[in-house]
């Protein structure tokens, strides 16, 4: 026997390299679907501020990215883009290398009518307002001034944290108990259900709030559940629904007591009277201290007034001693004045009397003859052997006549 012929290695073939393929792809379906009809269901559509709109379509197996540049320019356009809505879309598939993607390009799209999730959501609250589930006169009011609140959402959210953090600067008083929760997915009615169970049974908080941040209809199909909305219903504390942002609405928001447009919302709207009480608070702590102010204001004045007037005993004797003084100088001064005048008085009438005394006639040479006590005025009076008294000026002598 010969020796076997040595095998032969396959030669390898050549590997493709990444942007390689990609290019095959894109040469491939780019010329191959330049112009198709797509007809789907809008979900996750995110209008921008450029004016072009993205979005996905879909149906029950698969789903494509989309986008139409300009739409929100267009003037003739007759419908807004929204989740939900079922399309006809004209466009080209494009692939994008950078994410080895592709799309659906499109330049003309046109309603069929209701997506199918809108039309479920539609039926049910229609379902459901019918049974009175909404009506106003179920609704149970808030506390006005809640201690205990129990949050069922997801922990790890963002939408949890807002909460926590405005209740903690508006409300600190307000303890939290955050029940997890899935909140997205064909689970999260379940769960949610299970939370709102666990806060009623357990007595977590006055108030349970269901909570989770926004996204598409899909992404909050949980909150549009019949069991949920029939579990909410049935609650006896009262539920605030804050779920999505504000032009987002589910069954939920209809069935429960109240429906804050955001997580945040809620949070501020359960701690409204805490804060309004606080200003209330402060405004009367302020206008408090102004009248305090004020009537001490008044009270000092005063006292600073009383006190002016008040003289102590020792400076009222001072007072009094120097009134006394002057009282004494003034009166010995009018007395000197008096006596003065009176001594002045006096010997005027002297310098009268003087002048008009008999003595002053004696003075002169002249004499007083007198009988007695009776004055000789007449030589007729006087007779022989009569006692006679003459005056002189100098001295009387007694005499008789011959």
């Amino acid at each position: 026997m010969g020796r076997p012929e040595p095998v032969q290695e396959a030669e390898q073939p050549r590997p493709w390299t990444v942007s390689e393929i990609t290019a095959k792809i894109r040469g491939v379906v780019e010329p191959a679907f330049q112009q198709v009809w797509v007809q789907g269901e809008i979900s996750n559509c995110r209008p921008a501020s450029s004016g072009h709109a993205y979005f996905s379509l879909k149906d029950a197996q698969a789903s494509i990215s989309a986008a139409a540049f300009g739409w929100g320019a267009r003037k003739k356009r007759t419908f807004e883009l929204k989740d939900g809505l079922q399309v006809l879309c004209r466009g080209k598939v494009t692939v994008y290398p950078p994410r080895g993607s592709y799309q659906l390009t499109v330049d003309h799209i046109e309603p069929l009518g209701a997506g199918a999730l809108q039309l479920a959501f539609e039926q049910l609250k229609a379902k459901l307002s019918a049974e009175g589930l909404f009506d106003s006169s179920r609704k149970r009011t808030l506390p006005r001034f809640p201690t205990r609140i129990a949050v069922v959402t997801s922990p790890s959210g963002a939408a949890i944290q807002d909460m926590l953090n405005i209740l903690k600067r508006r409300a600190p008083q307000i303890h939290v108990t955050v029940i997890p929760a899935l909140v997205q997915g064909d689970e999260a009615p379940r769960h949610i259900i299970r939370g709102l169970q666990a806060a009623v049974q357990r007595q977590l908080g006055e108030v349970v709030v269901l909570a989770r941040g926004g996204g598409s209809i899909e992404d909050l199909w949980g909150f549009n559940d019949e069991n949920l909305a029939r579990t909410i219903a049935r609650c006896p504390l009262p539920v605030v629904s804050a779920v999505g942002h504000e032009i987002d609405f589910t069954i939920a928001d209809f069935v429960s007591d109240l429906r804050a447009p955001t997580p945040s919302a809620a949070a501020e709207i359960i701690s409204g009277h805490w804060v309004d009480a606080a200003l209330r608070l402060k405004d009367s702590k302020n206008r408090l201290r102004v009248a305090i102010q004020r009537d001490l204001a008044t009270r000092k004045s005063l006292l600073s007034h009383i006190t002016a007037r008040v003289v102590s005993p020792r400076d009222r004797l001072r007072e009094q001693a120097q009134r006394c003084d002057e009282l004494f100088h003034r009166l010995s001064r009018a007395l000197r004045v008096r006596l003065d005048r009176r001594r002045t008085a006096i010997e005027q009438l002297a310098g009268k009397l003087d002048a008009l005394s008999p003595l002053r006639v004696l003075e002169r040479g002249y004499t007083l003859v007198r009988d007695g006590e009776n004055v000789i005025r007449s030589a007729a009076q006087i007779h022989a052997g009569q006692d006679l008294k003459i005056s002189f000026h100098d001295g009387d002598r007694d005499v008789r006549a011959l």
